[in-house]
């Protein structure tokens, strides 16, 4: 696949990151007090540029060369798993179902490899999906340990507690995205410095287009995803918030550490249900769950599906 349409295809994705994961993480935090969303989107957008600029693009290596070879032929399944994780993500986001866009990526490649007769690292994809699957168990787990430590705080300075606990657990929040899920967005663009004979690296502006692409999509995107995730799985307090934030980018940094990307949206939703479970399961909204579920159990066989036929398409027409 041309650089040039790796780098179009790359634009498109870092816009439909933004709708989807930006307003994930924004959304909850609508109803704290101390951080507008202007700041909770400029805190975001920094983390997203500056952890993988100042200290490591791990997890976008993972995305890049371990499921299919790192080779032009595995540059173009990457392009054909991209193109589909933009379509089907731009569905479920237009019907309000943020869905996990790792799973959607990591089929896509894994779908568009198989249609395209490359060695598929199957141990590494499975590898991927067992660690992914576990991270909303992880962040709703988490989730039931924290609540229980808010209980000891209520008291005459509450309000300002949590209002500081907001600020640090989202800004940890927005550390663990650009250390893990957010790095997808920085794949194609190596795959075009591949493909271009430039080896695996990220050139100064496309830190520039990352960061004004995902702030354009999540202001797009933030008023669906809030109704869903912001106060959709359970009418939110404050203490739900923080304690999803927290939860959310634990489970998130300690998957980065080990370079595996997982779904941040995934993780924040665990937390959020393990708040809410912790009050009264009556609280949570499980037809909003099941819905969340759903979006997530049809986006990897949808994307692998559809990519792998792209695969075979592009294969058969370039010989």
């Amino acid at each position: 696949m041309a650089p040039e349409l790796l780098v179009a295809v790359a634009v498109a994705f870092v816009i439909v990151t933004g709708a989807n994961d930006g307003g994930a993480l924004i959304a909850p935090g609508l109803r704290v007090p101390g951080l507008s969303v202007s700041a909770s989107l400029a805190l975001l957008v920094a983390a997203l540029v500056a952890v993988p600029l100042l200290v490591t693009t791990a997890v976008a290596g993972t995305m890049l060369g371990s499921i299919v070879p790192g080779d032009g032929d595995g540059t173009t399944a990457v392009g054909i798993g991209f193109v589909t994780a933009v379509a089907v993500v731009s569905v479920l986001a237009w019907l309000g179902l943020p869905t996990s866009l790792t799973l959607a990526v990591i089929g896509g490649i894994a779908g568009a490899g198989l249609g395209s007769g490359l060695v598929v690292e199957w141990s590494a994809l499975m590898r991927v999906l067992a660690i992914g699957a576990a991270a909303p168990v992880v962040g709703m787990v988490l989730a039931l340990v924290v609540s229980k430590v808010w209980r000891s705080l209520r008291g005459g300075s509450y309000l300002s507690t949590m209002r500081r606990a907001h600020v640090v657990a989202y800004a940890a929040q927005c550390v663990a995205y650009g250390a893990n899920d957010g790095q997808k967005v920085l794949v194609l663009f190596l795959a075009a410095s591949v493909a271009a004979g430039h080896g695996a690296a990220v050139a100064w502006w496309v830190y520039l287009v990352v960061a004004a692409g995902f702030a354009v999509g999540a202001l797009l995107g933030l008023p669906k995803v809030a109704r869903t995730v912001g106060n959709g799985i359970l009418s939110t307090r404050a203490t739900h918030t923080v304690t999803a934030e927290l939860s959310a980018a634990a489970a998130v940094l300690g998957s980065a550490a080990v370079g595996t990307p997982v779904s941040m949206t995934q993780s924040i939703a665990g937390g959020l249900l393990g708040a809410g479970v912790h009050d009264s399961v009556r609280r949570v909204r499980w037809r909003v769950v099941r819905n969340l579920a759903m979006a997530w159990l049809v986006t990897l066989p949808v994307s692998a599906g559809l990519a792998a036929l792209g695969g075979v398409v592009v294969a058969a027409a370039t010989g």
